[in-house]
C-alpha cells in the first residue's frame, strides 16, 4: 500500500495550490468515507469536463485549469486521495472514439485515432476496491446533454458518454463503483502503481502533427463545444 500512497511528478500533491486546497476544504479532518466522497464530488463538480494540453500533466496543471478530461481528472482525483492518505491506483484502457463524437466534428472527428487512451482510479477504503470512473463529467454538463436528449433513457454514445443508462447512470459515490464511458472500452491494460508508470508504457496514438493540432487548436474547439451544451440555460 506504501506505493499506492506516494507522490510522483505527475501526482505532485506537495504543490502549493494541492495542499492550500486540502486546508481550505478541512478535507484532512474528515473520516476515510468522506474524503472519498468529498473529493470525488469537487473533482467531478467543481473540476469541469474539458480538454487539457495533454494527459501527462501534473495535478497541479488540472487543478489551475479547473477542467479535465477522463485522464487528467483521474489525475487529480488520485493526488488528492493520496494527499490525504488514502491509496489509489490507476487503470488503463482504450475507448472508442465514437464516444467523443459531438464534442468533435467533421474532418477533425474523422482525423482522430480510433482508439483513444482512457483510464481510471481505483480506490482503497473500507478494505474494499472501487472503481471511480463517473467523475470525468460535471453534473452542469451532463444535465444539460440530458435536456437536449430528453428522449433517450438507455444506452447513449457521445459527446464524452457512453453508457447503457443515459437516464440514470452510476455517478454518485457511496462506497459503490461509478462509472459514465466504460461502455466504450475496447482493450484493457491492467492495473499501474501511478499514471507516470501508465505513460511509459502507453500514449494516445497521434503523430507528432497531430499532437501539435490538438494543442493548439482541435481542444479548443471541444472545448468551445462543451461549453455551449454547458451554458444552454
Amino acid at each position: 500500500m506504501e506505493e499506492l500512497l506516494k507522490e510522483t511528478p505527475i501526482l505532485n500533491y506537495s504543490h502549493f495550490l494541492i495542499k492550500n486546497l486540502i486546508e481550505q476544504r478541512k478535507w484532512n479532518e474528515l473520516s476515510d468515507v468522506e474524503k472519498v466522497k468529498k473529493i470525488y464530488n469537487f473533482v467531478r463538480d467543481e473540476i469541469k469536463f474539458g480538454y487539457n494540453t495533454g494527459d501527462m500533466i501534473p495535478a497541479s496543471d488540472v487543478l489551475k485549469d479547473g477542467y479535465g478530461q477522463c485522464n487528467t481528472k483521474a489525475t487529480l482525483l488520485r493526488a488528492l486521495l493520496r494527499a490525504v492518505k488514502i491509496p489509489t491506483r490507476l487503470h488503463g484502457f482504450t475507448i472508442d472514439k465514437a464516444l467523443q463524437k459531438g464534442a468533435i466534428d467533421g474532418i477533425w472527428y474523422k482525423l482522430s485515432p480510433k482508439n483513444i487512451l482512457h483510464s481510471w482510479v481505483e480506490v482503497y477504503v473500507n478494505e474494499h476496491w472501487y472503481i471511480l470512473e463517473g467523475v470525468i463529467l460535471d453534473k452542469k454538463y451532463f444535465q444539460e446533454l440530458r435536456n437536449i436528449n430528453k428522449n433517450v433513457t438507455q444506452t447513449f454514445c457521445g459527446f464524452g458518454v457512453f453508457t447503457d443508462n443515459f437516464d440514470n447512470p452510476p455517478i454518485d459515490w457511496n462506497l459503490s463503483h461509478t462509472f459514465i464511458q466504460d461502455k466504450g472500452i475496447n482493450q484493457d491494460f491492467g492495473i499501474f502503481d501511478s499514471p507516470d508508470d501508465f505513460y511509459r508504457s502507453h500514449q494516445q496514438e497521434l503523430s507528432y502533427i497531430k499532437s501539435l493540432s490538438f494543442k493548439y487548436f482541435i481542444r479548443h474547439l471541444m472545448n468551445r463545444n462543451v461549453n455551449t451544451i454547458r451554458n444552454k440555460h
